[in-house]
């Protein structure tokens, strides 16, 4: 009896589930890669126009293998909050990481700790942008802030706090360092290696070798490039992030030799295009004047207006993040190519994500992310685990990026900590959704008043429904976060330097909320809040709404 009871204890406590060091059962190895800003729109295997144009092989080719999530969601869609979600499993709130530059809470367990302690050897390459320390790896090498595109400067465990500039282009870089952890690492442990790249993220610079890449292309505008917000509130009317008036020609649209001439945000922009030109070694600098050179002399010459300029900067700026996105393929075919050719594919779950996801000029022409609209909120994600999933399954299952961790602890054999909010996908590798599985997902987005102008919100979905509450003052009175307070902060720097900018508009109050039917309107262009027939739904939502806030001790600041 006591035996029986003491296995069950034992087994209930996670720590020795499945994958002790038991050979017959080893613990997974874990390789996530996450891109950032990447469009589930501008993946093939999610079947757009636009992405059958330009196809992603190699990403299509883990989702033949495993499976593809059809409904999967940020918490809140911007790059360092989201990496705050993926290590934590926590929402921003929680983990403090609610604003882009500033806030978590260092004191939370990272995953990674936890696959430490039972022996993983844990590494991290690419894009970091979180203002600690990697805690929880072994090893790392991790861009500085942002990141270049070309000839970029890592920091690593051995650089002495030194962020050091390397030969090679972002995406090729970042793979090799992949590689080169995955040679070198102790073959007798478990692996978690996360690899992060900076592309497609803006100003979209693409591999020197790749800036022809679908010249002779004339991509589709999606359905909703002209939508006018007709029944939004006004966030979607005073947001800054539209193709035609937002973007820069010299570090956008790649007009280097107007750098000197041409009005233009200097503070914001004025060092990216030539900082990114003066990394490159003459040969670069030579390819990248050929493709641009011609190009750019050409529409200059043609004094384009209305329209038709409207439809050149929107080529231009697809093609040139497909361009980056062709790089991220190629690395994703390349570490693939490694798992098999080492023998690693069948114990080794491979993730392929963004860290949300973008607009390609939809609602009206736009790019970045931020709103909950299902474009920039809905993120790609695959996931390829021979010994569970079988190839090619499909998930419509509700899940979101603070799953990430308490997935790798579960499938580690791990318990999950008791704070920890998300929950582990391994019930889904299955193919079924289990009968207890969420049927709603909370956001919140907090960067306000800050570049692309976009109002603070939260809200809920359900499958067929979407929420979205829109609330706070305007203008710099909306600065209530302690952080945009703090003069030594860099939120404060952020916000001073957007007020400069000239961009901040003279945003009214706002409390406002909008309601979608997404089985009716896909496209989110008739917010139906407060019309007749959707009162019972609405009060269906607000309940949902209120209780998540009230569970999850949402302050709104």
């Amino acid at each position: 009896m006591i035996l029986s009871v003491l296995l069950i204890f034992l087994l209930s406590s996670g720590e020795v589930r499945r994958h002790q060091n038991n050979p017959a059962h080893p613990r997974p190895n874990i390789l996530y890669i996450m891109s950032d800003d990447h469009a589930c729109q501008m993946i093939s295997a999610y079947g757009s126009a636009i992405s059958k144009l330009a196809p992603t092989p190699n990403i299509d080719r883990l989702a033949k293998a495993g499976m593809l999530f059809q409904s999967a969601f940020v918490e809140n869609s911007l790059c360092t909050p989201s990496r705050a979600c993926l290590l934590t499993g926590l929402y921003s709130h929680q983990n403090g990481q609610r604003q882009l530059n500033e806030g978590i809470d260092t004191a939370k367990i990272f995953f990674t700790e936890l696959l430490q302690k039972v022996g993983y050897q844990t590494g991290v390459v690419g894009k970091w942008h979180l203002r600690c320390e990697p805690k929880g790896f072994d090893d790392y090498r991790i861009l500085n802030d942002q990141g270049e595109y070309y000839n970029p400067s890592f920091k690593s465990k051995s650089s002495n706090g030194k962020y050091i500039e390397q030969n090679g282009y972002a995406t090729s870089l970042i793979t090799d360092y992949a590689i080169d952890f995955l040679e070198n690492r102790k073959k007798d442990q478990p692996f978690c290696l996360l690899v992060h790249h900076k592309a497609p993220h803006r100003n979209w610079m693409p591999e020197t070798k790749y800036l022809d890449l679908y010249e002779d292309i004339d991509f589709p505008k999606p359905e909703t490039f002209y939508d006018t917000h007709g029944s939004q509130c006004s966030a979607a009317h005073t947001q800054a992030m539209t193709i035609g008036k937002d973007m820069e020609m010299v570090s956008d649209f790649k007009f280097s030799e107007l750098a000197d001439s041409t009005p233009y945000n200097k503070e914001l922009t004025a060092g990216l295009i030539r900082n990114e030109l003066n990394r490159m070694d003459l040969e670069e600098r030579k390819a990248w004047e050929n493709a641009f050179g011609p190009k750019n002399k050409k529409f200059l010459e043609k004094h384009l207006q209305g329209e038709a300029l409207l439809n050149w900067k929107y080529q231009r700026y697809i093609k040139d993040y497909l361009r980056c996105v062709k790089s991220v393929d190629d690395g994703v075919g390349r570490l693939l190519d490694y798992l098999e050719k080492e023998g690693l594919s069948d114990n080794t779950i491979v993730v392929y994500t963004s860290d949300q996801g973008f607009y390609m000029g939809e609602h009206g022409g736009w790019f970045d992310k931020r709103f909950m609209y299902e474009e920039s909120f809905r993120m790609p994600l695959i996931i390829c685990y021979p010994k569970t999933i079988l190839p090619g399954t499909v998930s419509h299952a509700l899940v979101q990026n603070i799953d990430f961790a308490p997935t790798f602890l579960s499938l580690a054999g791990i318990a999950k900590p008791k704070e920890m909010t998300g929950r582990s996908l391994e019930a889904l590798f299955a193919g079924k959704k289990p009968g207890q599985w969420r049927t709603s997902l909370y956001y919140h987005y907090y960067d306000y008043p800050a570049f692309h102008n976009v109002r603070r919100h939260d809200g809920v979905r359900t499958e067929r429904y979407k929420l979205i509450h829109f609330y706070g003052k305007g203008g710099l009175a909306g600065a209530t976060n302690p952080m945009q307070q703090k003069k030594e902060s860099i939120e404060y720097r952020t916000l001073q330097q957007y007020a400069r900018s000239g961009k901040m508009g003279d945003d009214p109050d706002i409390d406002c909320n909008e309601l979608y039917d997404l089985q009716q309107d896909p496209h989110e262009l008739t917010n139906v809040y407060g019309k007749a027939g959707y009162e019972k739904i609405t009060a269906e939502l607000q309940k949902i709404l209120d209780k998540y806030r009230k569970d999850l001790k949402v302050d709104e600041y």
